[in-house]
């Protein structure tokens, strides 16, 4: 992956939000995190919960992203060293990593299918 996840910060508190780090040049649009847990075995569990897929965006090694669980609006800021941090906003109305042993799952997702569902009316 050219994204890794560094910390999560003030979880479970209005400011919550976790950081990531660019680790090559990429577009986050093929990136997701959701939340999870773990299992009892240990291995992190198939009921991921509160999907944040990134708009497409090209980023730099060096940048960093802010997803922010809360509403906003995104912005980004050059820094010092020429890298410029982004910030996201998941737009959820609560925290999302409150509990000690929740999970934060990075996904790489560069291809996919969708189909529209149509329901037919019911004939009368």
């Amino acid at each position: 992956m050219k994204i890794k996840i560094t910390k999560i910060i003030d979880h479970g508190h209005n400011d919550e939000r976790i950081v990531l780090d660019i680790t090559e040049d990429t577009d986050i649009g093929e990136y997701l995190v959701m939340d999870t847990t773990y299992t009892v075995q240990g291995q992190v569990s198939n009921k991921v919960r509160h999907p944040y897929w990134f708009p497409d965006k090209k980023v730099k090694k060096n940048d960093h992203i802010v997803l922010y669980t809360k509403k906003g609006n995104e912005s980004s800021t050059v820094n010092p060293n020429g890298s410029t941090s982004y910030f996201f906003y998941w737009g959820l109305n609560s925290n999302v990593w409150n509990n000690d042993g929740d999970c934060a799952l990075l996904l790489h997702v560069d291809q996919w299918i969708h189909h529209r569902v149509t329901i037919k009316n019911k004939e009368k």
